[in-house]
C-alpha cells in the first residue's frame, strides 16, 4: 500500500477512536479522499477510452486484475449503497439521479459477481462521462452524511430492516463473490464502514487502477 497514503488512514482511524479528535478525523478522512480523487480523474484526461477498458493482468490475484472503468464503478456502487442504503436509510444516488439508464450499464450491482473477460465486457459499456458525474455526486453526498454525524453515532450498528431492505434492493449479486458482502457491511458499526469502504476500499482500488495504467504504458 502507498505509504503516505497507508500513513493517513492510520491517522485517521486513531483519531476517529477519540472525541477530541473526531473532527480532526474527518478533515483526514476528507483529505485523503480528496487526493485519491485526484488520481481517479487523472484518468480521464491521461488514458484513452481503450485504456479504461484494459484488463493486462487479467489472470492475477488480487485488486489489479480488474479494469480501471470497472475499479470506478465498483469503489462508487459500494460507496452509495453501503452511505445510503444501510447508514442513511435514503434512497441511493444510482437510483434518484437515473444513473443506470445515463451511464448505459446493464448492471445494478457492485459487479463484484464478474470475473476475467467479464470484466472488460462489462467495462466497454460503460458511459465515462457519466460514471464521472455519478462518482462526483456520491462523494459529495457521503461527505455530507460523514459531517452529519457524531462521535457518539459511530458505534451504531446496522438495524436489521436496513439490512434487508439491501437485500430487496437486488444491489449484491447472490453470486458467492458478491453475497459475502451485506453481513461483511451489516456486521460493522458506522466507525468501522468509514474505515472500509469509505477510506481503505479506494486506496486499494486506486493503488490497483495505477499499476494497470502503468502495464498499459510500458
Amino acid at each position: 500500500m502507498n505509504e503516505e497514503w497507508s500513513d493517513r488512514n492510520k491517522t485517521m482511524q486513531a483519531q476517529l477512536k477519540r472525541k477530541d479528535t473526531y473532527k480532526d478525523g474527518i478533515a483526514t478522512l476528507f483529505a485523503l479522499r480528496d487526493e485519491l480523487m485526484r488520481v481517479l480523474l487523472s484518468f480521464r484526461s491521461e488514458l484513452t477510452r481503450e485504456d479504461f477498458d484494459a484488463i493486462p493482468f487479467v489472470n492475477a490475484n488480487g485488486y489489479h486484475c480488474k479494469t480501471i472503468a470497472y475499479s470506478i464503478w465498483h469503489i462508487f456502487r459500494i460507496e452509495d449503497i453501503v452511505a445510503h442504503t444501510l447508514i442513511e436509510g435514503t434512497e441511493q444516488v444510482f437510483f434518484s439521479g437515473g444513473y443506470q439508464r445515463r451511464i448505459r450499464s446493464p448492471l445494478i450491482t457492485t459487479a463484484n459477481e464478474l470475473v476475467k473477460y467479464q470484466i472488460a465486457d462489462f467495462s466497454k459499456r460503460l458511459d465515462l462521462d457519466e460514471l464521472y458525474v455519478y462518482v462526483s455526486e456520491v462523494k459529495e453526498s457521503t461527505e455530507k452524511l460523514l459531517c452529519g454525524l457524531s462521535h457518539d453515532m459511530l458505534k451504531t450498528k446496522i438495524p436489521e430492516e436496513r439490512k434487508e431492505r439491501l437485500k430487496a434492493l437486488h444491489v449484491v449479486s447472490d453470486d458467492e463473490n458478491a453475497a459475502w458482502l451485506i453481513d461483511y457491511w451489516c456486521g460493522k458499526d458506522i466507525r468501522g464502514l468509514m474505515q472500509m469502504p469509505f477510506s481503505r476500499h479506494w486506496i486499494m482500488h486506486t493503488e490497483a487502477s495505477l499499476r494497470i495504467r502503468d502495464k498499459i504504458r510500458q
